[in-house]
């Protein structure tokens, strides 16, 4: 038997860093959430559903939009922020190393796009953002990310192509284009050349696309954006 509530949103990667933060801010707007990643808890929240799984898995996409609508009766709002990140000299990467990054980067949110927006049309809408990179549009000759620009390029390509494809059936497509930021994946001792990469001279903090984010669920009017949160990589360096 399902719940409804006002709205539901679905946030991959929600286990930590960026993604425990977009559950709890989602949560502060009133929304219900599905949190997935592969080692995510059970919430004693009963308006967080989590469901463990690794995004690149085939069937994970569809096991968590059906749970989601079994448990709320609806998606209003996916936010793909699980991402896999691997840097090496382009020719040093391994066969492994493009699967995982392909797996997790592109297949992971293919499946689980197309598992949610039949659900979104059927509502009347919905809004998808995914979690790029600044590296993708300004690359940084001392960071070795070729295929995490190669995957994450293709979902900003793919979001401005989506935003178009549905700007009159009422869903939106946006990206958040963070630089480095300060999460557990980047150990302390790495934090002051990390810093040095920003025109700021810091790391961005998690909260910073959280609020991006945020924005952008709050903004009706803006669709196909790709938005910067990189202390001003973009810009220039």
């Amino acid at each position: 038997m399902s719940t409804q509530v006002q709205k539901v949103a679905v946030i991959t990667g929600g286990s930590q860093g960026i993604g425990a933060g977009l559950v709890e801010a989602y949560r502060k707007l009133g929304y219900a959430v599905v949190a997935t990643s592969r080692s995510i808890a059970p919430s004693d929240d009963p308006a967080v559903l989590t469901v463990r799984g690794d995004i690149g898995a085939p069937d994970t996409g569809r096991r968590v939009i059906e749970a989601a609508v079994e448990r709320f009766g609806r998606i209003d709002a996916l936010v793909n922020n699980a991402g896999f990140y691997v840097g090496k000299p382009f020719t040093e990467f391994t066969e492994d190393d493009f699967t995982s990054l392909v797996a997790v980067n592109l297949s992971g949110f293919f499946r689980i796009t197309q598992q949610a927006i039949p659900h979104m049309l059927a509502q009347g809408g919905g809004h998808v953002v995914q979690i790029t990179t600044s590296n993708a549009d300004h690359a940084i000759g001392i960071i070795n990310g070729s295929l995490a620009s190669l995957t994450k390029g293709g979902l900003q390509s793919v979001t401005k192509a989506l935003a178009i494809e549905y700007a009159t059936r009422g869903i939106r497509f946006n990206a958040v284009a963070p630089g480095v930021m300060k999460t557990p994946m980047h150990a302390v001792e790495t934090h002051e050349f990390l810093d040095a990469l920003h025109p700021v001279g810091r790391m961005g903090e998690a909260s910073d696309i959280v609020d991006a984010v945020i924005y952008l669920e709050n903004a009706p009017f803006v669709t196909g954006v790709i938005l910067p949160v990189d202390g001003g990589q973009s810009a220039g360096h």
